[in-house]
């Protein structure tokens, strides 16, 4: 099962450009270590020819992931300064009374950020407590540990580059 990842038009581009990279120039160059390491004779004992199917292995993983990513986007602007937290919006919360600052969004757009703020899935479990939420909104959510942990909205915004 698949889900729909919000990304921007610069970060889906950005996606588009390392698939068609990888399913191009990358495999080739993997191809091409491969054949040259089957040159060096033994395989059962070649270390380069391991690590370069070990590389291809990761190659062809990290393609099928983009596909599906790129296949299930929905790409466009940030949401409505609305105040309701959503894929897009920068969330400012007390995390059991802790100060935190994230965005909700994908972790493959992530890398177009020009900061330190955390990114958090809309599937994640404290991306999902606070899908729909508003300012002001307390929420609860079972963190990974088994610890439910409460959220207090204090500000939501579009993210801005």
């Amino acid at each position: 099962m698949s889900e729909t990842t919000w990304l921007t038009q610069e970060s889906y581009d950005r996606l588009n450009a390392e698939l068609e990279h990888l399913k191009t120039e990358g495999r080739a160059e993997v191809v091409a270590r491969i054949e040259a390491a089957r040159q060096e004779g033994d395989l059962k004992e070649n270390g380069g020819y391991h690590a370069a199917r070990d590389e291809q292995s990761k190659l062809e993983a990290r393609i099928a992931h983009l596909s599906e990513l790129l296949r299930d986007a929905e790409v466009g602007e940030p949401p409505a300064d609305d105040g309701v937290a959503e894929p897009g919006m920068v969330i400012h919360a007390e995390v059991s009374d802790r100060p935190m600052t994230f965005l909700i969004g994908s972790r493959e757009a992530a890398r177009d950020l020009d900061s330190d703020l955390d990114v958090f899935s809309e599937s994640s479990p404290i991306g999902a407590a606070v899908i729909g939420a508003k300012e002001g909104d307390t929420v609860t959510y079972e963190a990974p540990n088994g610890k439910t942990m409460t959220v207090k909205i204090t500000e939501v915004k579009p993210y801005r580059a």
